[in-house]
């Protein structure tokens, strides 16, 4: 049966930056076909047919092997499913089947991908960063907790669902799954196989991966000591300011006598952490080669650090227009196309003890059921905890095995083999620890990792170095899986906070509502318990025992919420309770609060003021674009004394300024430019190169210990090395802390500078910030020209959505057609309406909200939704990218739950028959 291709999208504005008219989408399809003719040279002729002939059938019947009934698939004008069914077996195994229709290719990529097998599609540039996963060994964790871990009625749904992808693959060359796969062909003979219940499984650990905590930040405090002393780290790293962003849990402790968290507890005095003595210090910048691998796994959810992240918040009925719980969430991850999730309802026309769902939110294509989103009775909703859950171990390794206690122990070893498309197979060892594996194997530099590492007397001869294992929870098997059905079916807060001791890894802050109004929160994960003194923001000595992890937080000792006095629940990557209320370190490295004070201040101004918060309020403050950092500086900016007319004449657009980021705004432009120069002056410019986005080369003294002492008062030529989406320093809220501690000492260190050709040195931070309007006066001259009229931050700050693969890595012609934008957007680094960008590398958006989601409680049929692109993964579909425009304006689309609001919004139906 002919695919159908019709479907309705939201209006088009040709004036508003990165509008898509359906010429230009037409002509977009005429250039595919043309890259792909050009890409061939072998005669092959390709016509428009070949880019539609992966879409998927929507109306009509088809046969689906294995159901015991009747399922309908009833897509909206937005090609957004709601399936019904009798059975979980056949809900499940219809889900699979709809996620293949729309995005095979995405879930066969990422497949390859957790396996470390990216190689067999794309060819031998694949082989390290395989390796490297094979080393991590996610698909062997993923298997175990399949075989030996998961309870019986996960494993038949993912049995379920992986019997409804095969169902669609069945019969299929490459070219009618998707245009991907015909482009592949070109130059490779791959064919997709079967997927299996572990594919689904393995997808957990990239999601682990991306989501892993402080790693980045262990890494960088080491490659730190070859430029700066321990106090100079120390100020990079402040403590979380909990007297001007408060953490998701108010109040609470451990009970003394239950020996459980109670939320009404009272803390007793010294619960903290120990300030952590005698760990080993770091490593040298050797460590950048492990910095350069972790940079090139492919990172689904965003760059790691930071700007990974989400907003998620949920008010009581007793505050709200409705008098229901209203639930909001959108999860901050890489931009990517398609997005990241699949918006999806699973309905079972009848509950009962064989058909136990009736759900809808968001999904990961790839995997059954629902992630975020909401049942017949709560709702829920999930930020990145953040929870430090790995840690680096440096290890005395020899031929024999590794050092631990005084005694040499073996290796435990595998053998990996890694088929290459067009080329030879490759065969690595891994070699592991009881700290983990080596990954430190992946690397010729790091096979020298340690040579210059300062530890203490007490260490073992270093040899040629020490190795560096990774110890990380989610290399052990776990419940995740179970964890997400639980919560899918979840009916009160006890059910929820049951689901939520099985979401073991990644570790997320839980909220919850449900239909009677209450609200709570919940920090479930496995979370380890360090060694006394040890608080791993360090790489630690790994042959010494008093390091090693003592186990895990129990489940009823980690902090939770229900109905708080104050109404709400926030949720945006901060501190998750008053570390001196708390026995237990969660991590060292919490975002720092800017995104969840804002929402705290709004949400308080509003009910303090007597008035009810209603869906618009919530949409409202998803959009918030309030800059904290501008806040605090702009007004001393103000003040500065600029004698160049055309630096004064910028200077003029902070004055009466709001502090907002909207996408038109010039003074957003100004402050942000002046901001990044700040940056780069006070930090940047002293950081070491292996933390300095490539290609920024500076003359700076030699590192520390270099040479003789005349030697080191000549300047050397230095140029970064690092990635652009991870490069420092970011402008995240972490320097916003940095600069906050500093920025009423006029004299402190960090505003110093060496003079710059013929400009003076800075002295003082009036001297560097009077630099900073300068150079950011030309710098966007030079992007957005000489008058200043025409500035607007969204031209500066532009999203491109990109195709995960051959839209970063093929034939330009390839990439200009799989991909979409630019956009011009609002929002910015650690504002509610997190549209964040790198402040070390430049302006373009690295991470948006992913999604955003509100949700009424109770009156399922008036919360609202939209996804970053659209439900389609197929090129050229006409819901490809038609959510994106309202996306970018901050609209919601309405979310149908209810059967009769299902009927009304159905435009296409597919019944699938036994």
């Amino acid at each position: 049966m002919p695919a159908n291709t019709t479907a309705s999208s939201g209006p088009s504005d040709a004036k508003k930056p990165g509008r898509k008219k359906g010429r230009r989408a037409r002509l977009f399809v005429l250039v595919l076909v043309l890259a792909l003719v050009a890409g061939v040279g072998y005669g092959t002729y390709w016509s428009v047919s070949t880019v539609r002939a992966s879409y998927p059938q929507t109306t009509g019947s088809m046969t689906l092997d294995g159901l015991s009934g009747e399922v309908e698939v009833k897509r909206d004008a937005y090609g957004i499913p709601q399936i019904y069914a009798d059975t979980d077996a056949d809900l499940f195994r219809a889900q699979g089947f709809v996620h293949a229709q729309d995005r095979f290719w995405e879930m066969d990529v990422r497949r390859h991908m957790t396996s470390g097998r990216l190689s067999e599609m794309f060819g031998s540039g694949q082989v390290e960063t395989d390796s490297f996963l094979r080393t991590l060994g996610w698909r062997q964790v993923a298997q175990k907790e399949y075989d030996e871990v998961l309870d019986e009625g996960t494993k038949k749904n993912l049995r379920s669902y992986a019997e409804g992808v095969n169902a669609y693959l069945k019969g299929k060359e490459g070219r009618d799954i998707s245009v991907e796969y015909a482009a592949l062909g070109l130059t490779n003979d791959y064919r997709p196989g079967e997927w299996t219940p572990v594919d689904s499984v393995a997808w957990l650990k990239a999601m682990a991966w991306d989501l892993r905590g402080n790693m980045q930040d262990e890494i960088d405090r080491s490659l730190l000591t070859s430029r700066l002393d321990k106090d100079q780290i120390e100020d990079l790293y402040p403590g979380y300011p909990y007297k001007q962003h408060k953490p998701i849990v108010e109040s609470g402790a451990v009970s003394p006598v239950t020996g459980k968290f109670d939320p009404e507890a009272t803390p007793s005095d010294n619960v903290g952490s120990a300030t952590p003595e005698g760990a080993a210090e770091g490593l040298n910048t050797q460590l950048s080669a492990l910095s350069d691998t972790l940079d090139a796994i492919p990172a689904l959810l965003g760059p790691n650090g930071n700007g990974i992240g989400s907003n998620s918040w949920v008010v009581d009925g007793k505050h709200t227009t409705s008098g229901k719980a209203l639930l909001a969430n959108d999860p901050h991850l890489a931009p990517m196309l398609p997005s990241l999730w699949y918006q999806m309802g699973l309905h079972c026309r009848e509950l009962s003890e064989s058909c136990q769902y009736d759900t809808a939110g968001y999904t990961f294509s790839g995997m059954p059921g629902v992630i975020i989103g909401h049942n017949q009775d709560v709702s829920w909703g999930l930020t990145n905890l953040g929870a430090d859950v790995t840690d680096l171990f440096l290890e005395k390794v020899s031929d024999d095995g590794y050092l631990y206690d005084g005694k040499t122990r073996s290796f435990k070893t595998r053998e990996e083999t890694i088929k290459v498309a067009g080329g030879k197979d490759r065969k690595i060892t891994v070699r592991a620890t009881n700290n983990g594996p080596l990954v430190s194997d992946r690397s010729k530099e790091l096979d020298k990792v340690g040579q210059k590492a300062p530890v203490s007397n007490a260490a073992p001869d270093r040899a040629d170095g020490y190795a560096v294992a990774l110890k990380w929870t989610a290399l052990e098997p776990g419940r995740s899986m179970d964890a997400v059905f639980e919560l899918n079916r979840a009916k009160d807060f006890t059910t929820f906070r049951a689901a939520a001791e099985k979401f073991e890894v990644p570790s997320q802050n839980l909220i919850y509502a449900d239909t009677e109004g209450n609200i709570g929160y919940q920090a479930p994960g496995r979370i380890p318990v360090r060694s006394e003194g040890y608080d791993g923001t360090r790489p630690a000595p790994g042959w010494d025992p008093d390091y090693a992890w003592k186990g895990y937080i129990p489940f009823d000792e980690l902090p939770y919420e229900y109905n708080p006095d104050r109404g709400f629940i926030v949720t945006a990557n901060q501190a998750v309770i008053d570390e001196k209320k708390y026995p237990y370190l969660l991590t060292e490295d919490w975002g720092y609060g800017a995104r969840s004070q804002r929402i705290n201040d709004l949400l308080t101004q509003k009910i303090k003021g007597g008035e009810k918060v209603s869906t618009d309020d919530m949409q409202k403050i998803q959009m918030d674009d309030f800059s904290e950092i501008a806040a605090l500086l702009a007004p001393e900016l103000k003040k500065i004394n600029i004698s160049d007319p055309s630096v004064r004449e910028a200077q003029k657009l902070l004055e009466g300024w709001d502090y907002s980021q909207a996408s038109d705004s010039a003074a957003a432009a100004y402050f942000n430019g002046v901001w990044r120069n700040i940056l780069k002056l006070a930090f940047g410019n002293k950081l070491p190169k292996e933390m300095r986005v490539k290609g920024d080369c500076i003359n700076v003294p030699p590192a520390k210990n270099s040479g003789p002492a005349d030697q080191q008062k000549r300047l050397v030529r230095e140029c970064g090395q690092r990635d652009g989406d991870t490069a420092q320093p970011d402008g995240g809220d972490r320097w916003f802390q940095v600069v906050r501690e500093i920025v009423d000492d006029q004299d402190n260190a960090w505003w110093k500078a060496p003079a710059r050709g013929r400009e003076k040195a800075l002295e003082s931070r009036d001297d560097l910030f009077a630099r900073a309007m300068e150079d950011a006066r030309w710098e966007l001259t030079a992007k957005l020209g000489k008058n200043i009229d025409t500035w607007s931050w969204g031209r500066l700050h532009r999203l491109t959505l990109t195709n995960q693969t051959l839209g970063t890595e093929g034939p330009g012609l390839l990439q200009r057609a799989l991909n979409r934008g630019p956009w011009n957007l609002g929002g910015g680094e650690a504002a509610v309406n997190a549209t964040g960008w790198n402040a070390a590398s430049g302006y373009e958006v690295v991470w948006v909200p992913s999604m955003r989601m509100v949700v009424n409680v109770g009156d399922w049929d008036k919360s609202r939704w939209i996804n970053l692109s659209g439900a389609s993964g197929h090129a050229f579909h006409a819901h490809y990218t038609d959510q994106t425009d309202k996306w970018v304006d901050g609209e919601l689309l309405d979310w149908s739950y209810g059967k009769e609001a299902v009927d009304a919004a159905t435009v296409d139906t597919l019944t699938l028959k036994p």
